[in-house]
């Protein structure tokens, strides 16, 4: 059993109205259906994942938020395609880049998200304690994610061609994959040095399952 420090009901409710509400937005005419599907899947696999282990394995109010963002960008991504977020395309606009930056978010937040998720795994089932190897093998956890989504972007591509290239999002840029994992691993340093504290609050609020 675990004390009730996750979400409560009332969170639980709000925080899935805000996942379907956006899923439903960002499936009313996409961009491109199959870039729409290949974007969001990650989000509906976590959806299952999370349904499964809601009871079983709660996370910390921290973790579940986050991951919501992440999802949200997920979404936001699979409705224009990242290239064609419109608020990224008034940013590149203002700061005369000749690019949508949206993709950096999305791969920042691919490292800052998942960095919270794998330190609280990592802190709750392994013995590994806070220190310098926690926050070692979290980023390079989160580095070992960002280069196999890079890895399935490639698959994709080299199955459908030109059909994935909104997918891989690269804009001409030769260096985008080398840039996304860099950003990856940005997200996955600043959400060890600016959320340890508060994450560490929160897990200390949680008992350990009884197994």
């Amino acid at each position: 059993m675990f004390s009730n420090t996750s979400l409560n009901s009332r969170q639980s409710l709000t925080w899935l109205t805000l996942f379907l509400s956006t899923l439903l937005w960002s499936a009313v005419e996409p961009l491109d259906y199959f870039i729409w599907g290949l974007e969001v899947a990650p989000a509906l696999i976590a959806l299952v994942l999370l349904a499964f282990t809601f009871k079983r394995f709660p996370l910390t109010p921290l973790s579940y938020w986050l991951i919501l963002i992440h999802c949200i960008i997920l979404m936001v991504g699979g409705h224009y395609t990242y290239a064609e977020v419109p608020l990224f395309d008034a940013i590149g606009e203002l700061y005369d880049s000749g690019r949508n930056d949206y993709d950096k978010l999305g791969h920042f937040a691919q490292g800052f998200i998942p960095a919270i998720i794998a330190r609280e795994i990592l802190l709750r089932r392994s013995p590994l304690e806070n220190g310098k190897w926690l926050f070692f093998i979290v980023v390079s956890i989160c580095l070992a994610i960002s280069a196999f989504y890079e890895l399935i972007e490639w698959w994709v591509a080299a199955a459908t061609g030109t059909a994935a290239d909104a997918f891989l999002g690269t804009q001409g840029y030769v260096w985008d994959t080398q840039s996304d994992m860099a950003m990856a691993l940005i997200g996955a340093i600043i959400a060890n040095i600016t959320l340890s504290k508060p994450h560490d609050r929160q897990l200390s609020r949680l008992e350990r399952p009884l197994t």
